[in-house]
């Protein structure tokens, strides 16, 4: 980790916080429990235990791994539907394939990302290629949910493929960290990933000792995951270490600061930072659903019952 780097990130463009911008404290640090998905691969949760208010317009973050499959270990998920909301997979180490019922899909590895619109519904799955299954290896990765508003939870589903190449690359003024804009915009700097909920993704690489503050629209939420290593958020350096969230209040920037020593695991921290325009919406969430309301809830799962969300393809490709 990471698949996407440069040698020099002095060679990048800049991104900084005036020195006018309101820092943004930091309201709380979580810390996510394990558990597993699909057919049986682990997950920290990363949003356990965080008020809605605090997240909307994400609804659940999982990381997936990091963990060195033996081979014959390595799994995915079965069939299954959505509807109401967009699943996002980025890909850190590993491959997976993903298909669904309208005939979407495709492979993601070593620091794409996948972007699922399910809108209006649809059956899908994710797994691991067969090579891959009768190898083992490494498999890390996330995958966030990102609420749609009342207006498109009906849409038309659609995919992006965002190939690791395509992020945006940023950099501290310094050097000391990398950012990846995944999607949404830093700065004025766009990232590949479009949206229909004003969101914006960074994956953040931040050297040993080295600290950034970066400037945050004032009308989005702000967090951030630690996905490897430890360090402290917020002008008040408030620790924080791998498989925590930090939530930060309001205010024009947020920062990150990577301790002097990591862990043998790791050389420096990485950290997944999150910010979107809360949708304030009644919100019904109900396993792979996601509505404004517990009949449009019961709509979903008689759809699916009835399979208007699409059949299983007879062959699949897995």
């Amino acid at each position: 980790m990471p698949a996407v780097t440069v040698d020099n990130p002095l060679t990048l463009p800049k991104v900084a916080a005036s020195g006018d911008a309101v820092a943004r404290p930091v309201l709380a640090v979580t810390t996510a429990p394990s558990g597993f998905e699909g057919e049986g691969f682990p997950v920290r949760r990363a949003f356990a235990g965080i008020n809605y208010r605090h997240l909307d317009p994400f609804i659940m973050m999982d990381q997936m791994g990091e963990v060195e499959y033996a081979a014959g270990e390595p799994k995915g998920t079965p069939w299954h539907p959505h509807r109401g909301f967009e699943t996002v997979t980025y890909l850190i180490d590993g491959t997976f394939i993903h298909q669904d019922s309208n005939g979407g899909g495709g492979t993601i590895e070593n620091g794409d990302t996948q972007w699922m619109t399910a809108g209006s519904g649809l059956l899908h799955i994710e797994a691991p290629p067969e090579s891959l299954v009768q190898s083992g290896g490494l498999f890390h990765g996330l995958q966030l949910w990102v609420n749609l508003p009342k207006a498109d939870k009906m849409m038309n589903p659609r995919y992006q493929d965002i190939r690791g190449g395509e992020v945006q690359l940023l950099a501290s003024p310094d050097g000391g960290a990398l950012l990846r804009v995944i999607a949404g915009e830093l700065d004025g700097h766009q990232g590949p990933g479009i949206t229909h909920t004003p969101i914006t993704m960074i994956h953040a690489t931040v050297r040993p000792g080295a600290e950034v503050t970066l400037p945050w629209r004032e009308d989005f939420n702000g967090l951030a995951y630690v996905l490897a290593g430890r360090g402290t958020v917020g002008a008040e350096r408030r620790p924080i270490a791998m498989g925590q969230t930090a939530v930060f209040g309001t205010g024009g920037s947020l920062t990150v600061r990577a301790d002097e020593r990591q862990d043998g695991h790791t050389p420096d921290l990485e950290v997944v930072l999150l910010g979107g325009r809360p949708i304030r919406e009644p919100m019904a969430h109900y396993g792979p659903f996601v509505m404004n309301s517990q009949a449009e809830l019961k709509q979903a799962f008689e759809d699916f019952q009835a399979g208007r969300l699409g059949t299983v393809p007879a062959v699949h490709g897995m």
